[in-house]
């Protein structure tokens, strides 16, 4: 039919499965829904298919009298109309930072029907398209073709060798930036008549007004910071006076180095180490922490370190750097290890040693706006600040900075500023990759986690050498490591390193999101030869030995 359309509902007073079951059950007898989509106690919300007998009274109703307090509030998948009044401001909306959560703020908004401007001083897009994950990994994917050529599992194939033209790939990184950048951003923007852009600074001088860098004063009835982040260097002594690289001016350097010392193994710097090791740099990796990508399972870390320094990575973890110094001859670190004292040279000094919010020179303490320990803004579940006038999404928040996150963080943000607090802001299912070679996935918890929680964990941990289509590729570097309940057999969390981990690690977040189990993993079909078919076999792993099933056992 086609007036069926469906609806959001925000639902308070939910705190376990049985509470979605009796939500779920109460609006089933609504008069108009046909299908009830998703009720979640976790993102205190639930999608049904409607017809127009289904009032926003009789589902708020049918919700109450179970117990739970409901609101309807948005229709066939549109942004909610406008509900917080502008009381003569010049914008409904108006945000701060042209990065992704700031275009998806607006493109929400001017799908509300607001007045939304946006300004921006620095270049459209943010981090993510211009030095951040658009160069990054398609300079790391020319990285793995100029290592491929020389190292491959196929004796039949020659193996291939020679430097690389860093200028020709280098060029064709900002190529790929400048097209994205002017299709994905200028380009949208044009589109939306409801949005006004001012390419410059704007400083906040209320709640509810900013001053731009021209001498302009604009109004809105809501604000949003959007503003990013920017690298991080920790303080050891001899590094801000000597210089060093980000991740940024790395990948644009000029030619090649000969030699290169990262600061910092987690996600950005073994990214970038990888790809500098791989286009033949010398390359040296000075961790802190016991292990690299130290954020993960601890059995990824420990793996993948051994796979870097296979491939011929220098990797040292559990370090003190001590100094930094630079000299004609490039640069020297010294630091402790083990009780020693050591030192390493190269011709570069890279660090990637985490990043920060940019919160300074916006006028934000001056506004009501509260800062963390960290510099981010400290938001409620709305992503309200502390100034109910003013909004905040993206890195500018503090972690977890990823893309993805800060546009469904943008997105939300602007439909609660507009419409009056109705999503909550749910990271409770959460993938993410680092790009390194084999890659590293993950969401959920680790079995430590879990325990913390108070869940007792199944653990199930496969090698990829147990998976078809990592044989027939003779690349078997890696695992697939799952995380269940062993109460209710739901999955809570999965770990994976495999050479395309990131195309892998969707299945698992979507189980989690939805209260899957490990019989619904199992009893999903896989297409053969798949890395994905990791995941079910990894699943049958729970009960079973998966080296004594047949290549298609079910």
């Amino acid at each position: 039919m086609s007036d069926v359309r469906e609806l959001s509902i925000e639902v308070r007073g939910m705190t376990c499965d049985h509470c979605e079951r009796s939500v779920a059950n109460a609006l089933e007898t609504v008069p108009g829904v046909e299908q009830v989509l998703e009720v979640s106690h976790a993102g205190a919300i639930a999608r049904v298919k409607a017809g127009p007998e289904a009032t926003s009274d009789r589902i708020e109703g049918a919700v109450a009298k179970a117990g739970y307090r409901a609101r309807v509030r948005s229709h066939g998948g549109a942004a909610a109309p406008v509900a917080v009044p502008s009381r003569g401001a010049d914008f409904d909306l108006l945000i701060v930072g042209g990065g992704s959560a700031g275009f998806a703020a607006a493109i929400k908004g001017a799908d509300m029907g607001a007045r939304v401007a946006m300004a921006e001083a620095g270049t459209l897009g943010g981090t993510c398209v211009n030095v951040g994950c658009v160069p990054s990994k398609t300079l790391i994917r020319a990285a793995e073709v100029q290592h491929r050529r020389s190292h491959h599992p196929f004796d039949g194939i020659p193996a291939g060798d020679g430097r690389p033209d860093w200028a020709r790939v280098r060029g064709e990184k900002d190529q790929l930036v400048g097209e994205l950048r002017q299709a994905k951003y200028r380009d949208v923007l044009r589109s939306y008549e409801a949005i006004t852009l001012f390419e410059q600074r704007a400083t906040l001088t209320s709640g509810r007004s900013v001053r731009l860098a021209d001498g302009r004063t604009l109004t809105a009835g809501r604000i949003l910071i959007a503003t990013g982040a920017s690298p991080w260097a920790p303080p050891i002594p001899g590094l801000a006076e000597s210089g060093y690289l980000e991740n940024a001016s790395a990948m644009a350097l000029d030619r090649l180095p000969d030699s290169l010392i990262v600061i910092g193994a987690s996600a950005v710097g073994l990214e970038l180490a990888q790809m500098f090791a791989r286009l033949g740099v010398r390359v040296t990796v000075l961790e802190a922490l016991p292990r690299v990508v130290p954020a993960e399972d601890p059995a990824i870390g420990e793996a993948l370190g051994d796979l870097l320094r296979a491939e011929g990575l220098d990797v040292r973890t559990g370090v003190a750097i001590e100094s930094v110094s630079r000299a004609d001859d490039g640069y020297s670190a010294r630091f402790q290890e083990e009780g020693e004292a050591r030192a390493v040279r190269a011709d570069q000094l890279l660090v990637a040693a985490g990043r920060r919010a940019n919160t300074r020179g916006f006028g934000l303490e001056d506004s009501g706006v509260t800062l963390g320990k960290n510099g981010e803004i400290v938001v409620n579940e709305f992503l309200q600040t502390a100034n109910p006038g003013i909004y905040a999404a993206g890195d500018v928040i503090g972690d977890p900075m990823f893309v993805y996150v800060a546009a469904y963080g943008g997105a939300l943000a602007a439909e609660n500023a507009l419409g009056g607090n109705v999503r909550h802001y749910d990271l409770a299912a959460l993938p993410k990759v680092t790009f390194t070679d084999p890659a590293v996935a993950s969401v959920g918890l680790t079995e430590d986690q879990a325990r913390a929680a108070g869940i007792e964990p199944l653990v199930s941990k496969l090698p990829l050498e147990h998976v078809p289509r990592a044989l027939a590729a003779r690349d078997t570097r890696g695992f697939v490591k799952l995380v269940a309940d062993a109460a209710t057999r739901k999955i809570v969390g999965a770990h994976i390193l495999a050479a395309e981990a990131g195309e892998m690690i969707t299945e698992p977040a979507l189980a989690i999101k939805h209260g899957l189990t490990i019989e619904d993993l199992t009893g999903t079909f896989h297409p053969y030869l798949t890395l994905s078919e990791g995941i079910k076999l990894a699943a049958q792993t729970f009960d079973r030995d998966v080296a004594k099933l047949s290549c298609c056992a079910a």
